[in-house]
């Protein structure tokens, strides 16, 4: 049960995080723009590579809450793959294309700096 929570916790803060992100990014309109989920889509990479290397040696208490807490909520390639197919469909392949290679390659990097970062 305290697996639960440690993941149910951290999640809220993860998705009350995304949301105010993206909302600040989208200038405070409340609906996430492609830009704001790109940029919320890469920092979690980055902090996924980080927090690996955090939590490495400290427990499944922190890695739970932390990642798969925190990034799970946080995390958006639910709605990044939402916003492609939104694009897709209002016939913008171009801008699709470059937000979906664009995403996957700044957050392989991402991910790589954070691992790099954290020393692991």
């Amino acid at each position: 049960m305290n697996q639960v929570l440690l993941i149910a916790a951290g999640g809220g803060l993860g998705a009350v995080m995304r949301w105010w992100l993206a909302g600040l990014l989208s200038g405070g309109t409340g609906n996430a723009s492609a830009l704001s989920i790109f940029i919320v889509n890469v920092s979690g990479c980055f902090l996924i590579g980080l927090l690996q290397g955090f939590c490495y040696d400290r427990g499944e208490a922190w890695r739970l809450a932390l990642i798969t807490g925190v990034l799970g909520g946080y995390t958006t390639f639910s709605t990044f793959g939402w916003q492609i197919f939104a694009m897709l469909r209002a016939g913008h392949l171009g801008m699709a294309a470059a937000n979906a290679a664009g995403s996957v390659v700044a957050g392989l990097v991402a991910v790589w700096a954070g691992v790099w970062m954290s020393g692991r």
